[in-house]
């Protein structure tokens, strides 16, 4: 579908074309001279620690699946447990 403004609705177009790119120009099949695009995955240190963590076998797991459990349960949050995140918070932020 193509919309061209308020009064402007074009209906579908086959998966086959015709296609226009208005104002763009496709580039050739056979440029070489491009650069491949490279996909990048960046780890923050905080995740490569528990990374590191799980493998080495210092994750709690009975820990973690009680956590779990109450985070399903709506146990989990619990008045005196966000005034105390805000305590910390607030004492952080100065």
């Amino acid at each position: 579908m193509q919309i061209s403004g308020p009064g402007q609705v074009h209906g579908p177009h086959g998966l086959q074309g015709p296609h226009s790119l208005r104002g763009k120009s496709t580039p050739p099949a056979n440029n070489t001279s491009q650069p491949a695009t490279i996909d990048q995955l960046d780890i923050s240190p905080e995740a490569a620690r528990a990374s590191e963590a799980s493998e080495a076998g210092q994750v709690r797991a009975d820990r973690v699946a009680e956590i779990r459990a109450q985070i399903a349960d709506g146990t989990y949050e619990t008045a005196d447990k966000l005034d105390a995140a805000l305590d910390r918070l607030l004492d952080e932020i100065g």
